[in-house]
C-alpha cells in the first residue's frame, strides 16, 4: 500500500534547525482544509503520546550518552509507534496527513549527520514502512549559519541535536539536497530565505497541485 492508493495524501516537511518549517505546517493544512480535504496535522519524533515520550528521550541532554546507533533506533521506534496510532488510521479514513519530519530526517540527520551506516537505515525504513512513502516532501532549504540563528534565536536551551557544529548541519543539509536531486517527482525545495508569504505561497501552491492531480484536475 502506499499513500497514493488511498484517498488522501501523505505530505512530508523537511529541512534543517530554523528553515521554518514547522510554521509552514498551519498554511498547508488551511489551504488543503479550505480545498475540502480533513487534514492529520502531526511531527517526528513523536505524534502520539508514547512516541512523543521516545521524543523526549531522544532529544533532552542528559547525564546518559546514546549512541549514533542507539538514536537511530529510537527514531524508528517512535515511528513505528506514530505511523501504527496516527498516520496509517489517518489515511485508511481518507485523510490527508502533513507531517513534520519523516524518514529523510534520519537519513539526513542520523545518516549523513552523525554517520550511521545507510544500510542500517534503509534497512529499519523497509521494516518499519517499506510500503508507505510520502507523496510529497517539501523541503525547506536556508544556509546552515541563517538556520541556526534563527533557532538559536527562539531557544534559551538547545536540546541535543540543535546543539551540534556547524559542520554536523552542513552535512545534513548536504543530504537532503542530494536526495531532493535524486527524486525531483517527490521533492520540491522551497527557498526558506524568502519572505514568510512567499514560502507560504510556494508551500500551499504545492500541495494543492498534488490535490488537483488527484482529482484529475489541470495544475
Amino acid at each position: 500500500m502506499t499513500a497514493a492508493n488511498a484517498a488522501g495524501k501523505f505530505v512530508t516537511l523537511e529541512g534543517i534547525e530554523g528553515a521554518g518549517k514547522s510554521s509552514l505546517v498551519t498554511a498547508i493544512v488551511g489551504a488543503l482544509e479550505r480545498a475540502g480535504h480533513v487534514v492529520c496535522a502531526t511531527r517526528e519524533p513523536g505524534g502520539t503520546t508514547l512516541a512523543e515520550r521516545v521524543r523526549q528521550i531522544v532529544l533532552e541532554p542528559g547525564p546518559e550518552t546514546i549512541s549514533a546507533t542507539t538514536e537511530t533506533l529510537l527514531m524508528f521506534a517512535a515511528r513505528g509507534i506514530h505511523l501504527d496510532n496516527r498516520i496509517r488510521p489517518a489515511l485508511a479514513a481518507g485523510e490527508w496527513v502533513v507531517c513534520d519530519r519523516f524518514t529523510d530526517a534520519t537519513r539526513a540527520y542520523q545518516g549523513a549527520g552523525r554517520g550511521v551506516s545507510h544500510g542500517l537505515i534503509e534497512a529499519l525504513a523497509s521494516s518499519i514502512h517499506g510500503d508507505l512513502q510520502p507523496d510529497l516532501t517539501l523541503l525547506v532549504d536556508v544556509p546552515v549559519e541563517l538556520g541556526l540563528a534563527r533557532a538559536r534565536q527562539r531557544q534559551q536551551v538547545a536540546d541535543r541535536i540543535e546543539a551540534q557544529t556547524v559542520a554536523f548541519f552542513t552535512r545534513v543539509r548536504s543530504c537532503y539536497l542530494a536526495l531532493a536531486a535524486a527524486d525531483a517527482k517527490r521533492y520540491r525545495v522551497l527557498d526558506g530565505t524568502q519572505s514568510l508569504e512567499q514560502v507560504r505561497a510556494a508551500a500551499e501552491r504545492a500541495v494543492l497541485e498534488l490535490a488537483a492531480t488527484q482529482r484529475g484536475l489541470p495544475t
